[in-house]
């Protein structure tokens, strides 16, 4: 875990410091308390108390002062690994084969460690809610079991000093209320992990579904269907949830009734030793004789236990926590090691290059080129063109990959565009709008490019959207365009003229210097694309010249 989350091991050192310091001005301040109770029930001078009173008010105002600082401390700590790890997981997923991921398609494959397995909703719990679970293992488990160590064995180590016994006791106590109480903790926490975990995230893919595809759910009657199927996973998930949760309600009432054990033994042995018969002192100001204890010492043992008890309290959260953490940490690990058999995979695929070209790297290709990729779904024409994009290594600069699925910001029009180029001129796109095939839709528009489209892509047509999205490819500086399906959701009639003018170097929709490359289902039979890469499902690729590839 600390290889994922890098932690600094200075940091956390200084947060346990803290905490320490925190919690230890909280047991000072009972111990001191208790004595200065007792103390002025004898009505000594008030000067001989002055010491005791400041002493006081400096542990009340320390503990939240070092209380405060430990939580600043902690959360940076959590917050950079969580950064770092968040880093590592974008890092990874960036490496893996996760076009079938993109399209929110799921496998029958049941290895729920495997990225290309994962439907959108997986994606999103693993990273948001695995590193959220990760980032509080620091906060509440490493910092706070450290800090129970300490305190608990201080507090031991003071009340021995007054009585071996009550020391004794709440050690014994303090052992139920920070080992049996996390035990009992952990369980309940591994069995709500299994009987929660495909429920929960069968539940977060339902309704990311449901959100994402509305519209189309709605048009094929199934919209109800799906938000019932969500509604179930819920359920289903609430329902596994409360049968896990008897183990913790037993660990939750571990930690009062220790405390209880420990106050009233504690007390039964400071009446003992307080009693007439143990040497207990005649009069209030006469110290204790032999085997005996002063008034002031039987204050601080029993009242030094109830605050010996708020380390400890706290263990069994932070066992769950340190649970639901090497479930995140296992998930998280999986998929940066499933990251290393997609570099094979997208090797094999990218052999596509030497049989035509003897590279399979865009930037030899000759300039004004239009190649057309094409193959049935799952033959990997997607991963091909994000290879060549340098999206699984490094980015290649003059190289630009449009997705199919690329995002439509719930803002401007021109904003939209200058996602590709942040110098874009008011001109400049609407004359690319123009190119596009939006001169219609342009004109209409009530404020022009200036036009803010609410909902992004729901305030546009799904063939709109297609265009808006060539647009931002055409105003790219890019000197090589990899077009993901630009023509879907069009027309037959329309979308295969789009796909002759792209494929046509000579159409005037793109420069004529520059690389297109398209990935289609579907070739038109007039097109003029001067290479087609043929792939087959597993990777095989099959390069032709246009003349010598037939439909």
């Amino acid at each position: 875990m600390r290889e994922v989350l890098e932690l600094s091991r200075g940091r956390i050192v200084v947060s346990i410091g803290w905490g320490v310091l925190a919690l230890g001005s909280g047991l000072g301040l009972a111990g001191l308390a208790a004595w200065l109770i007792a103390r002025a029930w004898q009505m000594p001078p008030v000067l001989d108390l002055s010491v005791a009173v400041v002493a006081v008010r400096a542990l009340g105002i320390s503990r939240g002062l070092c209380r405060y600082l430990e939580r600043l401390a902690t959360h940076d700590v959590a917050l950079r690994a969580m950064t770092t790890a968040r880093t590592g997981v974008y890092s990874a997923l960036a490496g893996a084969d996760i076009w079938t991921l993109r399209r929110g398609g799921r496998s029958s494959a049941t290895d729920d460690t495997d990225p290309t397995r994962l439907r959108r909703g997986d994606l999103l719990t693993r990273i948001g809610g695995d590193i959220d679970d990760l980032g509080a293992v620091v906060v509440r488990a490493f910092v706070p079991i450290a800090v129970a160590v300490v305190l608990s064995t201080a507090a031991v180590a003071v009340l021995a000093v007054v009585s071996v016994p009550a020391a004794a006791i709440l050690a014994a106590a303090l052992a139920v209320a920070g080992i049996v109480a996390p035990w009992l903790s952990a369980r309940a926490a591994r069995e709500a992990e299994l009987a929660v975990r495909d429920d929960r995230r069968e539940f977060t893919a339902a309704a990311v579904t449901v959100l994402d595809h509305a519209a189309e759910l709605r048009v094929a009657g199934r919209l109800d269907a799906a938000l019932a199927a969500a509604d179930r996973a819920g359920r289903r998930a609430v329902a596994a949830e409360d049968r896990a949760a008897s183990h913790s309600a037993w660990a939750a009432a571990a930690t009062p009734v220790s405390i209880g054990a420990s106050v009233l033994g504690a007390l039964l042995i400071g009446i003992v030793l307080y009693g007439s018969g143990t040497g207990a002192p005649v009069e209030p100001l006469q110290p204790a004789a032999p085997g005996g204890i002063t008034p002031m010492a039987l204050a601080v043992l029993v009242l030094l236990p109830l605050s010996a008890f708020e380390a400890v309290g706290v263990l069994p959260a932070a066992v769950q926590a340190l649970t639901n953490g090497r479930g995140a940490l296992h998930r998280i690990t999986a998929a940066e090691r499933r990251s290393e058999t997609d570099a094979a995979h997208r090797t094999r695929l990218g052999v596509a290059g030497p049989a035509r070209y003897g590279t399979a790297d865009p930037d030899d290709l000759p300039r004004g080129q239009r190649i057309a990729v094409v193959g049935p779904s799952g033959a990997g024409k997607t991963t091909l063109l994000m290879e060549w994009a340098g999206l699984f290594d490094t980015p290649r600069p003059g190289i630009t990959f449009f997705a199919e699925d690329a995002h439509l910001f719930g803002t401007s029009v021109l904003e939209n565009l200058r996602v590709a180029r942040g110098d874009l001129t008011e001109g400049e796109a609407e004359t690319a709008l123009r190119t596009a095939g939006l001169g219609l839709w342009l004109d209409g528009l009530p404020d022009g490019v200036h036009t803010e489209l609410v909902g992004g892509a729901a305030a546009v047509s799904g063939g709109q959207r297609r265009r808006i999205l060539l647009a931002r490819a055409l105003v790219s500086p890019a000197r090589v365009l990899l077009l993901d399906e630009p023509t879907e959701h069009m027309e037959a009639d329309q979308g295969g003229e789009l796909l002759r003018a792209l494929l046509d170097a000579h159409s005037g929709l793109v420069d004529p210097e520059r690389v297109v490359v398209v990935v289609t289902h579907q070739l038109p039979p007039d097109h003029r694309a001067d290479t087609v890469v043929e792939l087959a499902p597993g990777g095989r690729a099959t390069i032709r010249d246009a003349a010598n590839y037939s439909l």
